[in-house]
């Protein structure tokens, strides 16, 4: 099966990005082992609504805004839904991709701290993904992920392991739920930076690059279980470490690796940038590329990669993270705007999501068991609850 895996893996580096790493060690940093079983049940989250966008990808071979799009049959619905999912994606990906980019930027100011070229780094990063996202086919993407995603790993499961993290406690902490005072805020961002939605598009959209038929339906099941699995095994490892370490006033990952430095020299520093470096890369790859497909969807453009405007939507969300970055802007009122929309987003394609794997029309004999739809019910119920945390702050009430 591992030599089976692909468009999981894509999925897996885009929801551990810098963010995801920064809430991760925030919460070890904070409450221990108390929260990671708020990420397990985050992964599990992920592995279910992955799971029914890869089945309609499969099954549909088109993207998940064509399926929307043509079961919805009033015109102002299908209308509603594409203005929410393209403010929430195209312009939310634009304003988020300078903290991706930037996450990349923190880890080579580690790995290479000259004076002379850390200025020109968000566009070094830019140029490397402009390059590999222009000249890439698919399969080359899936095979620089799966590296790209390994070395992660690698990176900050070391890391996790130099701490000498107790066992008991990382087993009492993910199978033991509690709420520790103040933790409230901290799950429900755990869950917001794993449960994210442009991932449900993304997913849909490669999953019909690789496999055409209904027969494959197994592998792209253990592709997805697989995959986000190891993706949540490193946003564990971080929260672990940052849990483990003896250090106070940590506010990222970085911080915690210069404060490992004492004990284990050097090299925690550098394993913890490593990792940073393809935590930003990954991200800052997958979301222009979300972006492109979803846009290719909404004006149906045909879904082609090598498509000049998939091209220019891409280039365009790129440039703006670097951009931005390049020159210290934070775009307030659009990351506000796309917050908004994402907290509209979320529970929308959720429940979409539901509604379409249910349709025999659509999905014939593969739709949803019961378990399945139980599980369905109960995140769907979560992700309204979260789209209401999510607008409520932005206007200020939180």
């Amino acid at each position: 099966m591992f030599k089976k895996i692909g468009p999981g893996v894509l999925v897996a580096a885009a929801f551990v990005g810098p963010g995801t790493l920064t809430m991760c060690t925030l919460a070890g940093a904070r409450f221990g082992y108390a929260l990671i079983w708020a990420l397990l049940v985050s992964v599990l989250a992920t592995i279910v609504l992955q799971g029914m966008a890869g089945r309609i990808g499969v099954i549909a071979q088109t993207g998940l805004v064509d399926v929307v799009r043509d079961e919805l049959k009033k015109p102002w619905a299908r209308r509603f839904v594409v203005i929410v999912v393209l403010s929430a994606i195209l312009i939310g990906n634009a304003a988020y991709e300078a903290g991706n980019i930037g996450g990349a930027t923190l880890g080579l100011e580690q790995l290479f701290p000259s004076a002379q070229i850390v200025s020109f780094y968000p566009a070094i990063v830019g140029i490397f993904i402009f390059v590999l996202l222009w000249f890439s086919s698919y399969k080359i993407l899936e095979r620089v992920f799966v590296g790209l995603v390994g070395i992660m790993g690698v990176s900050f499961l070391i890391c996790a392991l130099m701490t000498k993290p107790s066992i008991y406690d990382i087993l009492k902490g993910a199978f033991v739920p509690t709420m520790p005072e103040g933790g409230l805020f901290t799950v429900i961002a755990l869950v917001g930076t794993t449960v994210v939605p442009y991932n449900l598009f993304l997913h849909a959209s490669l999953v019909k690059q690789k496999w055409k038929s209904s027969s494959e339906l197994k592998t792209v099941k253990w592709d997805t279980i697989i995959s986000i699995a190891l993706g949540g095994l490193v946003s564990m490892a971080i929260l672990v470490t940052a849990a483990s370490a003896p250090i106070d006033h940590i506010n990222n990952a970085l911080d915690m690796a210069k404060g490992l430095e004492p004990l284990f020299g050097k090299m925690a520093v550098y394993f913890m940038a490593i990792g940073l470096l393809a935590a930003g890369i990954t991200s800052a790859i997958t979301a222009p590329l979300a972006a492109a497909f979803v846009a290719s969807s909404c004006f149906d453009w045909g879904g082609n990669m090598e498509d000049k405007r998939f091209k220019m939507v891409w280039t365009f969300v790129l440039l703006c993270g670097v951009f931005f970055l390049s020159f210290d802007i934070t775009p307030i009122e659009v990351i506000q705007f796309a917050q908004v929309a994402n907290g509209l987003l979320l529970p929308i394609m959720a429940i979409l999501l539901l509604w379409i794997v249910n349709k025999k029309t659509v999905m014939g004999e593969h739709g949803n068991t019961l378990v399945q739809n139980i599980l369905g019910f109960a995140i769907v119920g979560f992700s309204i609850f979260l789209g209401i945390k999510s607008i409520l702050k932005v206007m200020g009430v939180y």
